[in-house]
């Protein structure tokens, strides 16, 4: 028992102070994707088909839960690549197929039938070697998907497909199907979480970090209640043109539009105003039929910016949707005749002149 025992604790020993070698026939891989700022990680191992073809499915990987005669003797789903436990990681909580699951790493399994369909199963258990020791009771969340046939794939390969600003499709690709499952992130509740999580650190000293909450919140209308706390925090931090622009914004976007007015014009006299926050204030107004207001605005502009081509184009705009087409002419002639005017827009105000020449309102979609 004692020469056993030296014997098994050698091999052990020996085994922890070997190199680590390559994996040769199954390499390991990784492949991650980011949807908003969340994040989805998989880890793998790619066997090949390896002149297998049209032997894959229903043999190499046998169709729906099997006895394999190893490790616990039950039903089990296939190890969805090789060797230890391929790995899925979500950042944070997440929809698959439609159906909650939580922050997290999970051992992933597919059951693949023959009509097609599959099992697509996340377990709580990260640790096995393979699918061996699977239990039914450990999962996290099983979705049924349906594979669709696939180009020709000689190692097995996970990718991500359709991904848009919210969500992504996940595929497993091998031999000639391809296994997928859709994966949705709730972006705006968790981008405002995490800014509220943040804010509370040192981003939240000084107006920066409420001020870029506050914008995310207004460009993607989200929030707003919360996106005008933090506004206000942002122009109580630092006073200049951009604070008070987002607080107007989120005013706008709330509704609120005489309030709205006041910041604005408050924005406008600022000393730190530039030209880009009073030209899209300007045509904000147009936008809400605001004519009179629009071109008090652009005036005001022109007087500080005289030779700016949004000031004159602006001032254009304004005059025009005001239905004074001489005046209108008068300042995109000269936005037409400004030496800073790129080349390219060019031809798109020379088309504004000639509606303008015509009695066309150019704030207003043109004739057909």
């Amino acid at each position: 028992m004692l020469a056993v025992a030296f014997v098994f604790i050698g091999a052990t020993t020996y085994a922890q102070n070997t190199i680590t070698t390559p994996q040769a026939a199954s390499p390991a891989a990784e492949v991650s994707q980011t949807i908003g700022i969340s994040k989805i990680t998989i880890n793998y191992s790619r066997p090949a088909v390896n002149k297998r073809e049209g032997r894959i499915w229903g043999q190499i990987v046998p169709y729906g839960y099997t006895v394999q005669g190893f490790g616990n003797g039950k039903e089990i789903p296939w190890r969805a690549g090789a060797n230890e436990n391929t790995l899925v990681t979500f950042s944070h909580d997440v929809k698959v197929e439609g159906k909650d699951l939580k922050a997290g790493t999970y051992g992933f399994h597919v059951a693949y039938f023959e009509n097609g369909e599959a099992d697509v199963i996340f377990s709580n258990n990260t640790s096995s070697w393979g699918s061996f020791w699977y239990e039914e009771s450990e999962d996290a969340l099983r979705v049924k998907v349906q594979s669709v046939d696939n180009a020709m794939t000689e190692r097995l390969t996970f990718d991500f497909v359709d991904i848009n600003a919210t969500s992504a499709v996940a595929v497993l690709d091998w031999e000639k199907k391809r296994i997928p499952f859709k994966i949705e992130y709730a972006v705006h509740d968790i981008v405002v979480q995490n800014a509220k999580d943040m804010l509370r650190g040192t981003t939240g000293f000084g107006f920066q970090g409420p001020l870029s909450a506050a914008q995310y919140c207004v460009n993607n209308n989200v929030y707003l209640d919360q996106a005008l706390i933090w506004a206000d925090q942002a122009v109580n931090g630092t006073k200049n043109a951009n604070t008070l622009n987002v607080k107007g914004q989120v005013l706008f976007a709330l509704e609120k539009n005489e309030e709205a007015y006041a910041i604005m014009a408050e924005m406008v006299d600022h000393p730190t105003v530039q030209p880009n926050n009073v030209y899209a204030y300007g045509n904000r107004l147009i936008t809400l039929e605001e004519d009179e207001k629009a071109l008090e605005v652009f005036k005001k502009m022109y007087k500080k910016w005289d030779t700016n081509i949004f000031a004159q184009h602006g001032l254009a705009r304004a005059y025009s949707a005001n239905g004074d087409f001489k005046k209108a002419v008068k300042y995109e002639k000269e936005c037409l005749e400004n030496p800073n005017l790129p080349a390219n827009n060019k031809p798109v105000l020379e088309g504004f002149l000639k509606r303008l020449e015509a009695g066309d309102d150019i704030t207003a979609p043109a004739a057909n």
